[in-house]
């Protein structure tokens, strides 16, 4: 069993069997049929990732890594809003007719803003200072801007990363480490995902600052099971498990703005049978 797979088993066992349900309340998501779309959730889950340790990919079923990768490029790396630049389709529901999601996601990591050093937007402002300023307590970055949320697809689920650096007693580089904070998540749909792509990032960021990948902090305001999900989740944690699998980058790349997903190298991935045909509430 890897140990994403026992975080990820323990949370969607706490959250059925000690969760609250929003039946019956006015709720915004919804079925393709019309139907609301009512959660069991829990609130504040914080699970605890040690890179160190294994890369955080579940076995119970198989997590798309490469388009995980690609995702969290389009938001740091392209900066983009545009589903015609990101290969996955998990973003089409809320694009408009020309491909936007508005001012959300990559179009927040691209603002440039001013620093006593001069403008940055916040993906270089995250690399000048891990640079620069390794053990600064202010590398922070945010994507839910109240100014611009009347101009979102959809508000930034996973908004919040704050990165912080650690000195391990006999390490010859530093280690790195982050924290993810999400107001909310679709657990079946999106939990491992949102672990694994954060996973990579952490990994590359790392990597061309020269430091060590170490822990990731995952933190869920409202972490919650649809309830056309729960037969799913029950079925799915039933499953076998097995190791985590191998997950490095190219060692060459030296730029964050040179990684490809053909630079994910990902080997001995067991894993139990894809889940299909999951409802998705909009």
């Amino acid at each position: 069993m890897s140990q994403a797979d026992e975080i990820f088993i323990s949370m969607c066992r706490d959250i059925l069997d000690n969760g609250t349900s929003t039946e019956g309340e006015k709720v915004r998501p919804h079925w393709e049929d019309g139907t609301s779309a009512y959660t069991i959730k829990q609130f504040g889950v914080v699970n605890r990732y040690d890179l160190r340790k294994e890369f955080p990919a579940i076995t119970l079923r198989r997590t798309a890594l490469k388009s995980c990768m690609d995702e969290i490029l389009w938001v740091w790396q392209r900066k983009s809003n545009n589903i015609h630049d990101l290969k996955p389709h998990i973003w089409d529901e809320w694009a408009d007719e020309n491909g936007s999601i508005g001012k959300a996601y990559g179009y927040q990591m691209g603002v440039k803003h001013k620093y006593r050093e001069g403008m940055f937007d916040q993906t270089d402002r995250v690399l000048w200072e891990l640079k620069n300023e390794p053990f600064s307590r202010r590398i922070v970055t945010s994507l839910y801007n109240h100014h611009d949320l009347s101009e979102m697809g959809l508000y930034p689920c996973a908004w919040s990363v704050t990165f912080n650096v650690t000195q391990h007693p006999g390490d010859e580089k530093l280690t790195l480490n982050m924290i993810l904070n999400q107001r909310s998540q679709d657990v079946l749909a999106a939990n491992n995902w949102n672990v694994c792509q954060y996973a990579i990032l952490l990994m590359m960021i790392a990597q061309v600052s020269g430091m060590i990948p170490g822990q990731l902090v995952h933190v869920i305001a409202d972490a919650h099971i649809y309830d056309r999900h729960v037969p799913i989740i029950e079925e799915l944690i039933s499953r076998p498990t097995y190791p985590a699998p191998h997950v490095s980058l190219n060692p060459d790349v030296k730029d964050f703005y040179d990684f490809t997903t053909d630079d994910l190298i990902v080997s001995d991935y067991q894993h139990g049978p894809q889940v299909t045909g999951i409802p998705i509430a909009i």
